[in-house]
Formats: structure tokens, sequence, C-alpha cells
């Protein structure tokens, strides 16, 4: 069952790239201050999520979305896009401050994304796998 959920994962997932050059970014943290890196650049842009060398795509990062066992990775944290439960999850918005709402697995939440391959990314993360890098490959084109 677990290899079928993350097969129907991998097939809705696509390289997550910036469309009409809006940059999306992810703040978390207190305030929502804390930079968590840009949601659909590229995997060379250094601020990216999918760039897994640098700090903001790195699964071992204490800030990184992909730590599993950071604040912004866990999905115990309230702070967390994969805690189906948080009230604080990461912010989307662009350069210009507009928001898009909230990267979030609570389906709850009044202002969750409704950007479609961040909504099916975070309903399906609890599901699929403890090892979130397979993913992040999918997610950010680097098979």
């Amino acid at each position: 069952m677990k290899s079928a959920l993350i097969s129907l994962l991998l097939a809705f997932l696509g390289p997550a790239q910036a469309q009409n050059n809006v940059a999306l970014l992810l703040f978390g943290g207190d305030g929502h201050k804390t930079f968590l890196g840009c949601l659909n650049c590229n995997q060379y842009n250094s601020g990216s999520i999918c760039n897994k060398y640098g700090q903001q795509g790195s699964k071992y990062n204490s800030d990184s979305i992909w730590n599993k066992y950071g604040n912004y990775g866990s999905r115990y944290s309230n702070q967390s896009p994969w805690n189906k439960y948080a009230s604080d999850p990461p912010a989307i918005v662009d350069k210009e401050g507009n928001f898009y709402g909230y990267l979030t697995a609570n389906q709850y939440n009044p202002k969750r994304t409704r950007i479609k391959l961040y909504v099916q990314l975070t309903d399906l993360w609890e599901e699929i796998t403890d090892d979130p890098e397979p993913v992040a490959d999918r997610l950010c084109g680097r098979e």
C-alpha cells in the first residue's frame, strides 16, 4: 500500500518551476521571519528548497523543510508544513509581499494554500515516507 501511495504522489509531482517569473518564497518561525527557501526556483538557485547543497534544500540544515528532525521538517512540529495539526505553518509569499496561503498539511486551516501542487504534496506527505529525499528529488526534477 505504501509503495502505491509513493507512486501516486510521484505521478502528481513534477518539477516545481517559477510560473510567470513569480518566485514563491517560504517563511516560517516566529512572525514568519525565517526564510525557508524558494518553493519554485530551480535546483541551481542558492536559496531554493530544490538545491540539496544549499541551506534551504539540505536535509541536514535545521531550517530546512526537508530535515525531518528540524523544526520546519518534522511531522510533529507546530511550524512544519508536514504536521496535519500545525497552527503556525510556513507562509508562501512573493517578493512583493503577496500572500499565497500557508504550506500546510492541516486541511482545516482556512488560509491553507490553494496551489494544487503544494496541496497534493502536503496531503500525501504523511502517508508516503519517512525519507523526504525521493519526494524532494521528484518535486525538484533532480532524478
